[in-house]
């Protein structure tokens, strides 16, 4: 009969233990919600957001920034170049409303093999028509079907950081010049 109100005791004993550390959390939660409402926003936060500029565009981290204006998709279906090796051609024009999903993909009645004498757009590279074995299908692969996962409109933006990206080919050029003017 002890044993039973022994073990009986210790489980009791258990559960008030966890009852009174979750208690003694939930007070220590609700007063760093309550210390957290009533302490003012540092200021410095502020100060340094003003002077960064950054993505935020100068609002402080303890407020929401303004969502910024949609911008104007760049529709001049002039083809643009590519800043390094292997990357996917940019989309030179609006794509906006076009369906792209497992039944339908609006980008083919142009891009498609059979449709490029017609509109005169540039057909699909032909890695697109292989497989995950690299062998050739007669139709797009399903792996390159989702044309925009790769490819993406250009937007007519002002970069919100400074950009000092310098493609492979410029960056071996000038390396290439600093050696030559170094030797001589």
């Amino acid at each position: 009969m002890c044993r039973q109100d022994c073990a009986s005791m210790k489980t009791i004993s258990r559960a008030v233990g966890k009852l009174l550390l979750l208690m003694l959390v939930s007070v220590w939660i609700m007063s760093d919600i309550a210390s957290a409402q009533t302490t003012p926003p540092d200021p410095s936060y502020e100060v340094v957001a003003q002077q960064l500029r950054g993505l935020r565009g100068g609002v402080g981290l303890q407020r929401e920034a303004a969502a910024p204006a949609t911008p104007k998709v760049i529709n001049d279906d002039i083809r643009k170049g590519r800043a390094f090796a292997m990357q996917p051609p940019v989309i030179p024009h609006q794509i906006e409303g076009y369906q792209i999903d497992k039944n339908f993909n609006k980008c083919m009645t142009c891009h498609g093999r059979t449709r490029t004498a017609e509109s005169q757009a540039p057909m699909v590279s032909v890695t697109h028509f292989m497989d995950r074995n690299n062998e050739f299908r007669g139709e797009i692969s399903p792996r390159r079907y989702f044309c925009n996962q790769c490819h993406v409109p250009q937007l007519d933006v002002k970069p919100p950081v400074d950009n000092r990206f310098v493609d492979a080919e410029s960056a071996a050029a000038s390396a290439a010049s600093r050696k030559k003017a170094t030797t001589k």
